[in-house]
């Protein structure tokens, strides 16, 4: 993270291309990652459901404990990666509305993360927040790529 001790992004064309092609790896991470939970978990209230539940008209077993606590174990190691580099980016570029865009995205993600083991144990009133948390997260987080990515070329035109 040596794009963090440099003072002027602008006078090192070379950091400014590794953080342009982070945010890029970055980006093709947090699309991927939604084609992989529709393809794997579900990304709607009732692909979700089924996942962790079953549904007996689809003929679909419910995921057991180890399975879920895998699953939830990889979910957290690499939205924490995720998260923290980007932001790391993100507040090194933008200078208005770090702080807000910042926390909305991490409160957005740990909402997720907390939401679906409560589903799983407690109620599935916690699905629709976990659904709705997801995307909130990937779209904040698209939104911050997208601008880093814009401040990275208006400072080095």
């Amino acid at each position: 993270m040596k794009f963090t001790v440099i003072k002027n992004l602008q006078k090192d064309s070379a950091m400014s291309l590794i953080l342009k092609g982070f945010l890029f790896f970055i980006l093709l991470y947090i699309v991927s990652d939604i084609f992989v939970m529709k393809s794997s978990f579900g990304i709607s209230a009732d692909a979700v459901s089924s996942t962790l539940f079953g549904s007996e008209e689809a003929y679909i077993d419910p995921i057991n404990e180890s399975s879920f606590l895998e699953f939830w174990h990889t979910q957290i190691f690499f939205i924490m990666m995720i998260l923290l580099t980007l932001s790391a980016v993100f507040i090194r570029v933008a200078k208005r509305s770090r702080n807000i865009i910042t926390n909305a995205l991490m409160i957005s993600a740990l909402i997720s993360l907390f939401s679906l083991p409560l589903a799983f144990y407690t109620s599935k009133f916690f699905i629709d927040i976990y659904v709705i948390s997801y995307f909130l997260w990937h779209l904040v987080a698209i939104y911050m790529i997208f601008y880093s990515f814009w401040k990275l070329n208006a400072r080095s035109v």
